[in-house]
Parts: C-alpha cells; sequence; structure tokens
C-alpha cells in the first residue's frame, strides 16, 4: 500500500457522491448505507484521512464485515469477518447453488463486474456498527465501502489488470508500519505490507 497525500474529509465525502450517488436509480442502491459509513470512519477513527494506492493483493486481504448477501439464504461473510480473498472463494466454491440462494447479492456482483475501477473506501480500524462489532481482526486494512466492488472484480478476473487503484484510508497510517505523512514528489513512494489483514476468525489460531 502507498500513502500518497494527506486528505480533507470534505474531499473524501465529495469523491464518494461523485462516483456513488444516493439518488442513483437502480434496485441494489445502498449508496446511502456507505455515506454512512464514511461518517462513522470520520467520526470514531482518529488519524484523519490518506489518499492511497493499492495492489491486487492489498485488495484481496481487505477485511470484510459481516453480511449476510442482500437478504439471501447463505452467509456471504460471518460475523468474524473474511478477507475479500476468503470471501471470493466462497462465492467460487459455492457456484450456481449459492448464486440461486443469493439472488439480490449474485445480481449486484453481477452487475459490478464490468463497472469501472473506482476508488475504495478503507480504514484502519472497525467502524462503529454492529456489522463489525464481531470482527477478529481490529487494525489492519478494513472494509468501509466497496465490498461488492472488490468481489466483483476479483470474480471477474480484472483485479488482475491493476498496477494500482486509487482508495482512501481513515485512520493513522502508521498502525499498519506506514509513517503518517504524505508522499512528496520526487521521492519513492512510501509503501506498508499488510500482510497481517490476511488472518481473519475462521482461521484455526
Amino acid at each position: 500500500m502507498e500513502i500518497v497525500s494527506a486528505v480533507a474529509y470534505s474531499e473524501v465525502h465529495r469523491a464518494y457522491l461523485r462516483d456513488h450517488p444516493v439518488e442513483r436509480a437502480h434496485e441494489a442502491n445502498t449508496n446511502l448505507y456507505g455515506e454512512e459509513n464514511l461518517e462513522r470512519a470520520d467520526g470514531g477513527i482518529p488519524g484523519g484521512w490518506w489518499r492511497i494506492r493499492l495492489t491486487r493483493a492489498d485488495i484481496l486481504g481487505v477485511v470484510l464485515p459481516w453480511h449476510i448477501s442482500e437478504g439471501g439464504e447463505r452467509e456471504l461473510v460471518p460475523r468474524t469477518g473474511l478477507t475479500v480473498a476468503r470471501a471470493a472463494e466462497r462465492v467460487r466454491s459455492g457456484g450456481a447453488g449459492w448464486t440461486a440462494a443469493n439472488p439480490v447479492c449474485s445480481a449486484k456482483l453481477r452487475l459490478l463486474r464490468g463497472a469501472p475501477f473506482t476508488a475504495l473506501y478503507l480504514a484502519t480500524a472497525p467502524v462503529d456498527h454492529p456489522d463489525y462489532a464481531g470482527l477478529v481482526v481490529r487494525r489492519g486494512l478494513i472494509h468501509v465501502d466497496g465490498l461488492h466492488r472488490m468481489l466483483a472484480w476479483e470474480l471477474a478476473g480484472r483485479l488482475h489488470e491493476l498496477t494500482s487503484l486509487e482508495g482512501y484510508l481513515a485512520g493513522d497510517p502508521a498502525v499498519l508500519g506506514a509513517p503518517a505523512e504524505p508522499v512528496r514528489r520526487g521521492r519513492a513512494a512510501r509503501t506498508v505490507r499488510t500482510d497481517q489483514t490476511v488472518r481473519t476468525g475462521d482461521e484455526s489460531a
């Protein structure tokens, strides 16, 4: 993960609404909930906001919160959390049965498979919401918004196209091992390993 620069929350909020308007007309529009999650991160996770660049490996290591597949019959992410990599494998291994049991979630994943790459929104700690309360991983790259996009792009094999993807991070990058200062032009990019986010609650100790 590369730290690019510090940013104000107002910029983060504008970027989110530009790409994810809350009034967008489709039945799977949950952008209002994403906006609320940004506000939780801004108000509850100290350290400010940072513009970042993410590799495929970073994205696969992002920890996702509890997700019941948009009201489907098969839980996608347990309360203890899963990485994007593990959640994608659940969808793959579930095959047609998982798709049939979770029609709304499956439709959203299909819709987003070919969607343009847009910024992801992450935090260094879980936001204050019941869906995050049971996460075993309490520090790392934690989802704020972008669950279906990350999964759809990985399932479509599109993350292999990326050299880097823009994102925004709430919290102090120092807790991830990155200096909490922006990269200056002409200097080498500051990067941080995010391997610690790969462990999840359903793995053995």
